[in-house]
């Protein structure tokens, strides 16, 4: 399979050329009004990303067929080439070979599952994770190192990265860690873990530690590759990947796949789906890692993503993601800079009455997620300000079980999570700096 491609000559980003930003906003439902028709700037997709036009009108094709997978007639067999080309796809998109894939109901769920089957089966002493994972990595964790009577060991955030050093992971494996747990990227601060070199430097203390890593928040804006980081278990989910709600993948290795777990006794040692399969999760993986593919066609000429071969899926997915991972950072760049010329607004760096959270200055090293905070402005009445001006955002509170850990972590009450998705333009950005500068304004020290 193809290899990453270098995208550390654009460490501010390249926009999509104008063309090409018109056709991918086409591509998506309600990028510019509601479901109501109501226009509005949505800028939740960490929470739930834009849908693919294509995703949903699949999804309501393939689930109308009521025929059974687990038959030998036409439609049966049809049904069973639509998951075959999903799995397949699992496979492509974190360019993974062998394993076992796995379709949950949401990848929390299956989360849990992986680390109950490691937890209760590889021997050792202490679990590793950090404090910057989702509850579901978290919780599963905690859990299960009690059950077992094991100790369960947390690496600390970065207040300056907004993540975790590698060191202070590596730090907390020995010879008895039977897991180690990791969060991709995470969620609050959209700071990306060093993934390859946690893994490279874990494995060289504790050769068969059992890696586990949780996919979701990353997916969507950078690069996955199994064979630069060859963990045991990875998940990620489409409602947060331009898919549909009701449906989680998670990828085993083959060793991961055959620890005991939830099955059906009569099916393969390796096999996790429990019940019917719904072939539209597997159709619907299929048409994300379509529309990829076809964004990694559009990439300019000479341009880090444009060497694509034709024929090579895994390439032009690659070019794909990196195209995104591009704009992406442009629209981060602009977030936090602002626009040129006379009359733009500040970027949030610079805008008198704003605070950046988590700022860490090299953008390569973060996804589009950034958090802000206004001194004489709490984040809940924050988000209610946004809305009220057409804009959707998040509050990450410390009241909330998604957020405290991580944001008492990072010395953090609440902050605005801002999370826009690639399909937005300068324009979006802009309009959404209009408006910051206004609440501002609006709630500035008397």
């Amino acid at each position: 399979m193809a290899g990453h491609r270098n995208t550390t000559p654009y460490p501010q980003g390249r926009l999509f050329p104008d063309a090409l930003m018109r056709e991918v906003r086409k591509r998506f439902l309600q990028v510019e009004r509601d479901h109501h028709g109501h226009e509005r700037l949505y800028f939740d997709n960490a929470g739930g990303s834009f849908r693919l036009k294509a995703a949903v009108e699949r999804f309501a094709q393939i689930d109308a067929v009521p025929d059974n997978t687990e038959r030998i007639h036409a439609t049966a067999r049809e049904l069973q080439d639509i998951q075959a080309a999903g799995v397949a796809d699992v496979r492509l998109l974190l360019n993974a070979t062998g394993g076992s894939v796995y379709a949950a109901l949401t990848a929390s769920g299956a989360m849990f599952e992986m680390v109950r089957a490691v937890a209760q089966n590889v021997p050792g002493t202490n679990m590793v994770t950090t404090v910057l994972e989702h509850p579901s990595s978290y919780d599963a964790m905690e859990r299960y190192a009690r059950e077992m009577g094991r100790e369960l060991r947390v690496a600390p955030s970065n207040r300056a990265t907004g993540g975790v050093d590698v060191d202070a992971i590596v730090a907390l494996v020995d010879e008895g860690t039977s897991v180690l747990n990791v969060i991709h990227a995470s969620n609050i601060s959209g700071a990306k873990l060093d993934l390859e070199a946690i893994v490279r430097r874990a494995r060289a203390i504790q050769p068969d530690l059992y890696i586990l890593v949780d996919a979701v928040q990353h997916a969507p804006h950078g690069l996955i590759d199994l064979q630069k980081t060859p963990v045991d278990g990875i998940n990620i989910a489409p409602y947060k990947f331009f898919g549909c709600r009701g449906s989680g993948f998670a990828w085993l290795s083959d060793r991961a796949a055959a620890l005991p777990h939830h099955k059906l006794s009569a099916k393969p040692a390796d096999f996790w789906d429990l019940g019917s399969t719904a072939p539209w999760q597997f159709a619907v993986v299929t048409e994300i890692v379509d529309y990829v593919c076809w964004l990694g066609a559009q990439a300019p000429e000479g341009g880090p993503a444009g060497d694509a071969a034709p024929g090579d899926r895994r390439a032009r997915f690659e070019a794909g993601i990196e195209a995104i991972e591009l704009h992406e950072r442009a629209l981060l760049s602009r977030l936090l800079n602002g626009g040129d010329g006379a009359g733009a607004v500040p970027g949030l760096r610079a805008m008198p009455g704003v605070e950046v959270f988590l700022d860490h200055p090299d953008l390569t090293r973060r996804d589009l997620i950034v958090g802000i905070g206004f001194p004489h402005l709490d984040c809940t009445s924050a988000v209610r300000e946004y809305g009220a001006r057409g804009v959707t955002v998040y509050e990450r509170s410390a009241s909330s079980l998604y957020s405290r850990r991580m944001l008492e972590s990072f010395g953090l009450v609440g902050a605005v999570r801002v999370s826009p998705l690639h399909c937005h333009s300068t324009a979006d950005v802009d309009r959404f700096l209009a408006v910051t500068q206004d609440i501002a304004q609006a709630f500035a020290a008397a």
